[in-house]
């Protein structure tokens, strides 16, 4: 294995997806669908990306696998003591016929390493399934599990702010959870956008303000709106997910990203991940994205921007996740 460069930031990613047999479900016509869109998103995602981050990057970085052993791998080449894992649903693909991964599946791979992963329940989607039968779900993965960490991918479900799921944003709040949320475009069809609108977190944050929402992917591309949100909710937190390659092929994009998120919301909110599917080379991009990208001089003084200190860095990289999560970061986990 090639070596990398090794750093001090105890990692925590909130966004490694597991993806499951694809081969089963290939032939529904919304899979299909989702796959299209993917081979889409490649090109804003890696447009641009400079021919040094590909240096020291090995051939298995670029194979999509289901293999924990790779994300493990890829873990302890780039420094990331902990993933969230993340099994995901995305049943409106299949017609609501099948899901993806199951959680049961999640957790079989979580407990071959429990220094290593955390549970990280896919609930989706709460309203279709009905949201008694979620809060069963949730009361069990908390209280027979342990489980701290949630995901809600309301493209595939219903509005963020659907009151027909406030029962579950109240038990939720109960139980002490993280709850993930997709904000922002779906990026991926047969989701529907219009259901993660970022500015509807403001009716859950406002009802629910013991609720501590991780909203994903910045709610691209409504940044602003989320960070307003953010500003005003001291339980809402923004996550980088996704948006860190921007780092390195489209540097003032990020930038700008970024630096209305410390301005708005500040550096003890914003949370990192990687969006992790199968590809070390995401891990690769994410952690290198974070690590030692700084603001341009000229756009910290047009923008009021503040320069990247390295005490923000710790609190992104994983020691504000860590804290909503109780996880000690004293002690580094890779190998």
């Amino acid at each position: 294995m090639s070596k990398f460069e090794k750093d001090n930031y105890f990692k925590i990613d909130p966004e490694p997806h597991l993806l499951g047999d694809m081969e089963v479900i290939n032939h529904f016509p919304g899979v299909q669908m989702w796959w299209r869109a993917i081979e889409n998103i490649h090109r804003p995602l890696i447009t641009g990306m400079p021919i040094e981050a590909y240096e020291g990057m090995e051939e298995w970085e670029m194979l999509k696998t289901a293999d924990p052993n790779s994300l493990l791998a890829a873990m302890d080449k780039y420094g990331v003591d902990i993933a969230c894992l993340l099994p995901e649903s995305m049943m409106d693909t299949t017609g609501y016929t099948s899901r993806w991964c199951t959680n049961g599946g999640m957790a079989k791979i979580v407990e071959s390493h429990p220094d290593r992963f955390m549970y990280q329940p896919n609930i989706s989607p709460i309203k279709h399934k009905g949201v008694q039968n979620t809060i069963w779900e949730l009361e069990y993965w908390v209280k027979e599990k342990g489980a701290k960490i949630f995901k809600f991918y309301p493209p595939e479900d219903t509005y963020i702010n659907d009151p027909d799921l406030w029962p579950f944003y109240k038990k939720a709040e109960e139980l002490n959870i993280v709850l993930d949320i997709h904000t922002g475009f779906c990026w991926v069809p047969p989701g529907k956008s219009k259901y993660a609108l970022p500015i509807y977190l403001d009716d859950v944050a406002r009802d629910f303000p013991g609720l501590k929402i991780n909203a994903f992917h910045m709610g691209y591309p409504y940044c602003d709106d989320l960070n307003m949100i953010a500003m005003g909710h001291p339980n809402v937190f923004v996550c980088l997910s996704l948006l860190l390659p921007w780092a390195l092929c489209a540097p003032r994009k990020f930038a700008k990203i970024i630096g209305e998120a410390l301005r708005w919301v500040g550096p003890d909110k914003i949370i990192w991940g990687t969006d992790y599917a199968g590809y070390g080379a995401q891990i690769r991009s994410a952690v290198m994205g974070m690590r030692k990208f700084q603001i341009p001089e000229d756009m910290q003084k047009d923008f009021g921007y503040p320069s990247i200190t390295d005490e923000d860095r710790k609190k992104i990289f994983g020691g504000n996740l860590a804290r909503l999560l109780g996880v000690d970061t004293t002690k580094r986990r890779v190998k």
